[in-house]
């Protein structure tokens, strides 16, 4: 047999392979690193991979290891935890509950809003829906919601994290898609690139953020008139109204004034996302501080916690790289462009192909593993195609969201199912969070007609 052709077929059963392993239930940085191990081993003996190529990994983890771009990541999850660790992000909560309660819909607007700030102060999307999930769920239900719609605000609401900066995933994407589009661009004879940073990204991803919270408060609006049962007022005691003003202050302020702190140097460009992400981690400390709230005790889980959640990252990615190095030597990228570049429809078809691919992988991937693994195979090609940069990293972003919230494997849905009370079917999940996946495709149908949306900024 042709050893290009060989090596392109072991490439694509390589890949479907790790789908595999991943749905039997292995870890994921150890299934992508030795599958793919066992995958060069195989085109080694077959005379169409090179083990030698692995020599570059230790070269390739030092650099990810030294990045300062890369540092933001555990300085964002820090923030994160500390807010949730230390019930700012309870206490916010539940005044939003109170300032809106007095109408239909209030308290659906109360969890969107909370999401939106947290998603902007944390980018840590399991905390947020465990959190909102523990506080306003309770509270939704004792107040007469239908179990539907509080189930799907909380679970849409906590997703914006995804999308809305400072996310994780797009400081990862952002790192990686520069890297990509400067060497797509040298190989089109562009040497002076224009480059794409993290900074970019999250620029982008700002008003489409904004625009998924404005579409489900439209959502719940439409509720509220066409459907009042569905969200009934929940009127404040009159000895709960009296300071009501001075509490909303209190417990809003401070995280406004953390959100502009860190946004706004980076958009504005006066710190790097690193630089912005360790005035974040100590804006949080004393944000904690000043609420009596900071102790040894929630430092000490908020470390630990922190290196959890970047160890497990970052493994992940290490993983995915010895799956990059054989995947591409081996054919695969070649395998990937001469599919996406000859397909009817030309760059958008390519594009929406590997959005489903994406979508369909949500089901089963958790967002880093899919973004680690997919990224580096096609963003090159889609990139190649005069596809902005920018605008492929934001699409991701919400598109991933999209699966995060999908039955029946959205991962929203098993973190607000670990949480909801028992006598809650698990069915009301999954139905409560339609109308918000419907939505989300309407904002990726926007995106996609309006591009402006994220390049404008």
């Amino acid at each position: 047999m042709d050893p290009v052709l060989l090596g392109e077929l072991l490439a694509g059963l390589m890949f479907f392979g790790i789908i595999g392993f991943l749905m039997l239930g292995f870890p994921v940085a150890f299934t992508l690193a030795g599958v793919s191990l066992l995958f060069g081993l195989v085109g080694w003996s077959l005379g169409v991979f090179d083990p030698s190529n692995f020599g570059s990994l230790p070269n390739r983890y030092i650099g990810f290891m030294s990045s300062e771009v890369l540092v933001a990541v555990p300085l964002f999850i820090f923030m994160g935890v500390m807010l949730e660790r230390s019930r700012i992000a309870e206490q916010l909560l539940l005044t939003m509950s109170k300032l809106f309660g007095n109408l239909r819909g209030g308290l659906g607007l109360s969890v969107i809003l909370v999401g939106a700030m947290l998603a902007a102060s944390t980018g840590v999307v399991g905390a947020t829906v465990v959190t909102m999930g523990l506080i306003s769920l309770p509270a939704m239900l004792r107040a007469g919601y239908d179990p539907k719609l509080a189930t799907g605000v909380i679970c849409a609401s906590g997703t914006l994290g995804q999308i809305i900066p400072p996310s994780t995933v797009l400081i990862f994407m952002g790192d990686m898609l520069s890297g990509i589009n400067a060497q797509v661009q040298m190989e089109k004879g562009n040497f002076a690139p224009v480059p794409v940073s993290v900074g970019d990204l999250f620029a982008g991803a700002l008003l489409p953020g904004v625009l998924l919270v404005g579409l489900y408060t439209l959502w719940v609006i439409f509720k509220a008139v066409t459907d009042p049962a569905s969200c009934p007022a929940t009127p404040v005691p009159a000895e709960e109204k009296r300071g009501l003003i001075r509490e909303v202050a209190v417990a809003l302020i401070p995280p406004l004034l953390l959100i502009v702190a860190v946004l706004g140097s980076i958009l504005g460009g006066i710190a790097t996302p690193t630089e912005a992400a360790s005035v974040g981690a100590v804006g949080a400390i004393l944000l904690a501080a000043l609420r009596w709230r900071l102790s040894f005790r929630i430092l000490q889980e908020t470390v630990v916690s922190t290196a959890t959640i970047t160890s497990m990252v970052f493994i992940i990615l290490f993983g995915a790289s010895v799956f990059s190095i054989v995947f591409r030597l081996m054919g695969g990228d070649n395998l990937v462009h001469a599919f996406l570049s000859n397909l009817p429809g030309g760059t958008l078809a390519a594009v929406l192909v590997v959005m489903l691919i994406m979508f369909v992988l949500g089901f089963i991937l958790d967002t880093f593993e899919i973004i680690f693994i997919v990224i580096p195979i096609t963003a090159p090609i889609l990139l190649a195609l005069d596809v902005d940069p920018v605008w492929l990293g934001v699409i991701v972003g919400v598109n991933l969201q999209t699966s995060f919230l999908t039955p029946p494997f959205g991962f929203a849905l098993f973190y607000l199912r670990g949480v909801a009370p028992d006598d809650l079917p698990t069915s009301a999940i999954y139905r409560g969070v339609i109308p918000f996946v419907l939505l989300q495709m309407v904002a990726i149908a926007i995106l996609f007609i309006f591009p402006q949306i994220v390049t404008w900024l």
